[in-house]
């Protein structure tokens, strides 16, 4: 587990449009928003990341940058942007198992049609000196934080200067 306040690991994960991203690259204003989802086999993550997509230009107006990332191979995120409203996420394949552990994240053996291991979803907002302020993390694909509640929480945090909790 990541405790706030804490720098977490540099990840580096390639993007469907073909690039590069890097977490000690992000330049953004207060914060970087990664967001774990489990991958194209999941009908609850395709309606978190569409829901995201329409809140881009809300992150971006409160300085904060967004990717989405997952364990799937390029193929299938490619295929989830085809199939996906996500236009304009920025998202990210081949997040490894190892990596995922290091994040504190939950790791599933995969049933019917899933991979045979995949991530579970978490969030992760994350300041520009790369410390975790605050995460998320979930065990299934039910009851993950809802974006307006996120952003609500982003504008308190930025009006009253208050700091990441739970770090002891």
């Amino acid at each position: 587990m990541i405790k706030p306040r804490s720098k977490t690991p540099d990840l580096q994960i390639e993007l469907i449009n073909d690039t590069e991203w890097r977490l000690s690259k992000q330049n953004a204003k207060n914060y970087t928003l990664i967001v774990v989802y489990r991958g194209l086999h999941c009908p609850v993550c395709k309606s978190y990341l569409e829901e995201l997509k329409t809140k881009l230009d809300t992150f971006t107006d409160l300085g904060v940058n967004v990717i989405a990332i997952s364990s799937d191979t390029e193929q299938k995120a490619k295929e989830t942007f085809k199939q996906w409203d996500v236009d304009g996420l920025p998202i990210g394949y081949e997040f490894s198992i190892e990596d995922a552990r290091d994040w504190g994240l939950y790791i599933s053996n995969g049933i019917k049609e899933e991979p045979e291991q995949f991530i579970e979803p978490g969030i992760f907002l994350i300041q520009p000196d790369q410390t975790l302020y605050c995460s998320s993390i979930q065990t299934m694909p039910f009851a993950r934080p809802e974006f307006d509640d996120l952003i609500k929480a982003i504008k308190f945090v930025q009006k009253n200067d208050y700091p990441a909790r739970g770090e002891a």
